[in-house]
């Protein structure tokens, strides 16, 4: 009972979040989602409502690349793949929705791993 509190209380803190945090196309929104096992990045253009670039710990191309790491080290290296996909798209600079999780640990790394890879938020 206490786990299905916890992801409620999570989706209530992102629904907040959103209320203040848009993405348009001239800054579209790099979204950060993390389970136990693995963290989510996309960057979402809210106006259309379109993925333009995501990257992930399942993500084909990244996978292999992921086993042996720590999961903070997955994260930065995750935040600066879709650094790298969103300068290829031409995007430089997003908003970052943390997505209600606690800007600390695998979160901070997916950020500081985007900042490195180029990404301006």
């Amino acid at each position: 009972m206490a786990n299905k509190n916890r992801s409620l209380a999570r989706e209530r803190r992102h629904a907040r979040v959103r209320k203040q945090v848009f993405g348009n196309p001239d800054r579209p929104r790099l979204s950060v989602f993390k389970s136990l096992s693995g963290i989510y990045a996309q960057i979402i253009d809210d106006m259309d409502g379109n993925t333009l670039v995501s990257a992930s710990t399942v993500d084909k191309e990244l996978r292999e690349k992921m086993k042996g790491m720590k999961k903070t080290d997955q994260a930065k290296a995750i935040g600066q793949a879709i650094a790298e996909r969103a300068k290829s798209k031409g995007i430089s600079s997003v908003v970052f929705d943390r997505g209600g999780f606690r800007y600390t640990g695998r979160v901070k790394a997916l950020a500081d791993g985007a900042r490195e890879g180029g990404l301006q938020f």
